[in-house]
């Protein structure tokens, strides 16, 4: 381990390691950055989740996961859902549908999904 990096690890903080982890973890899947989503794009996307949450939409139950990459962050909706196996606050999945943005946010309605396992992906 080179001197910088070792210097790096004791004072940089642990939230921005995690996070220039995730990234990296992301970008090794060959996925597209959560900060360069735009709207109306078919997009493949990688994360961790971060929350996992039912909201009542049209007096139906949905789904929602918000997946974090590091850079940015974007909401899984699964419609008409209360619980989908293995999606849980910390699980790392891959997400492919076609981007929404609403209020500044970005949305994939009833994406495709691919739970990964929590190591390194090479």
């Amino acid at each position: 381990m080179a001197f910088k990096d070792l210097v790096e690890k004791f004072t940089k903080p642990q939230d921005e390691r995690d996070r220039e982890q995730l990234d990296e973890y992301c970008h090794k899947l060959g996925t597209t950055r959560l900060d360069e989503v735009s709207p109306r794009t078919q997009i493949k996307v990688a994360g961790e989740v971060g929350l996992v949450r039912i909201v009542p939409r049209a007096g139906a139950p949905s789904l929602e996961a918000v997946l974090n990459d590091g850079r940015g962050s974007i909401t899984a909706v699964f419609f008409g859902r209360r619980h989908i196996a293995g999606i849980s606050s910390g699980r790392r999945m891959v997400l492919q549908g076609v981007a929404a943005e609403r209020g500044g946010r970005h949305y994939l309605y009833n994406p495709q999904y691919r739970l990964l396992p929590g190591g390194d992906p090479t």
